[in-house]
Formats: C-alpha cells, sequence, structure tokens
C-alpha cells in the first residue's frame, strides 16, 4: 500500500502498510469519505507524522478519537486550528501547565508550536464521521498507532510518554519503560481532570527528564 507520509515515517511503516489489515483499513476510510462527512479532511489523516519526523520526536502525548466537530480536528491530537474555540480538556491542560510552569494560557488553542519541538500529540484512530464519536473505532487504526508507539519505543531513547486516562494507559505495555519517562494521570477532560490530572505536574517533569538526558526541553 502506498501511503502518503513524510519519508522518515513511511520507511519505517511500510511494513505496516503492506499488512492485510492495513489494506482493509483503507478500504474502509476511503469508503467511509465517499458516503459520509469525515474528519479530517483526507489529506490531514497524517498530518502530525508530516509535521514531526521520527527522528524529531521528544515527547508523546497518547489520545484515543479526533474532536468529531467539523472545523476542529485537522490531524494533530488534542489540538483546533486558529481562532476555533479551546475545547474542554485542551483548555484543562493548558491551566497545568499555568500552575506548574506559570505560563499564561494561550488564546489560541492551536498545537503546532509544541509539534515543531518534537512534541507528538497522538490520537489511537486516526479518523471519524463528523458528530460520531468513536465511529472508526476497532476498524484498524489502533493497529497501527499501536505499531507507531512500540517503534518509537524500540527505535529511540529518552522518550518522554504522557498516558492521560485508562485507555492511554493501557499503552504501558508497548512501551520500554527502562529507556523511556513514562508519565500517567487522569485524563483532562473536565469530567476527570480533577481526579488526579490537576497537579501532576507532567510538563515540568517532562523538561526535568528532557534536561537530565541533555535534551532541549518543550517550551510549553
Amino acid at each position: 500500500m502506498n501511503v502518503r507520509i513524510e519519508e522518515s515515517w513511511r520507511k519505517r511503516l511500510q511494513d505496516e502498510f503492506d499488512k492485510p489489515y492495513f489494506e482493509r483499513l483503507v478500504s474502509f476510510v476511503r469508503s467511509e469519505y465517499g458516503r459520509a462527512h469525515v474528519l479530517p479532511p483526507g489529506h490531514l489523516i497524517f498530518h502530525v507524522f508530516d509535521a514531526c519526523p521520527f527522528e524529531s520526536v521528544r515527547v508523546v502525548i497518547l489520545g484515543q478519537d479526533p474532536y468529531p466537530n467539523p472545523g476542529q480536528y485537522y490531524g494533530v491530537c488534542f489540538s483546533v486550528p486558529e481562532g476555533v474555540a479551546i475545547p474542554g480538556s485542551l483548555f484543562n491542560m493548558f491551566k497545568e501547565i499555568h500552575d506548574d510552569l506559570g505560563k499564561p494560557i494561550p488564546a489560541s488553542g492551536n498545537l503546532d508550536r509544541w509539534v515543531r519541538q518534537g512534541v507528538f500529540p497522538l490520537n489511537s484512530v486516526l479518523t471519524v464521521r463528523a458528530h460520531e464519536t468513536g465511529s472508526h473505532r476497532n476498524m484498524g487504526w489502533e493497529i497501527f498507532t499501536d505499531a507507531v508507539i512500540r517503534k518509537l519505543s524500540d527505535e529511540r531513547e529518552n522518550l518522554v510518554f504522557m498516558l492521560w486516562g485508562s485507555y492511554a494507559k493501557e499503552k504501558i505495555a508497548l512501551i520500554d519503560a527502562r529507556k523511556h519517562l513514562v508519565l500517567t494521570a487522569a485524563h483532562p477532560s473536565p469530567r476527570s481532570a480533577d481526579r488526579g490530572f490537576f497537579g501532576c505536574r507532567h510538563f515540568s517533569r517532562a523538561n526535568a527528564f528532557l534536561r537530565s538526558k541533555g535534551i532541549r526541553e518543550i517550551d510549553w
């Protein structure tokens, strides 16, 4: 299968693209785009891969599903385009950064400036029908993104993995904690942030770890 994706990722994931499950996934996704309103626009499905090459990744933030509301999701987990209202989970992330590092809460929910620094916010599922959260689960995306996590764990060193909520925490089994820093907390959703996300200090802890390894920290 020939998938349009940044070269450093393509050469590492070509084996996945050639597997039968991915062929089936591509057929499903193509048919969905043909008959329904699917997010993100097709050319942005792999946007975070194109914007953050494999060797540039320093921090991995794991999510589950794309935002299902039109105009919000453009291929970067938790992020929204300039001018779009900041969703609740992202606002709580900004609030924790403010409390943790003293940084002002941004007016924009666009996280591209993080991505340019090597932050890799990855959803487990990369497409969704508009207004139908979870509509593309269990079609093959999870197999693919699990392979992405394994590749990062196996072929890189000294990464920070942020796993928020029970779903993300299930990915611990894919990560070699002897080589990487794995941080877990409650999900930043307004429904759960006060049950362990607020006060987790993941952003300062990530920077302290990166500094200790001689790696440039993130300007959150």
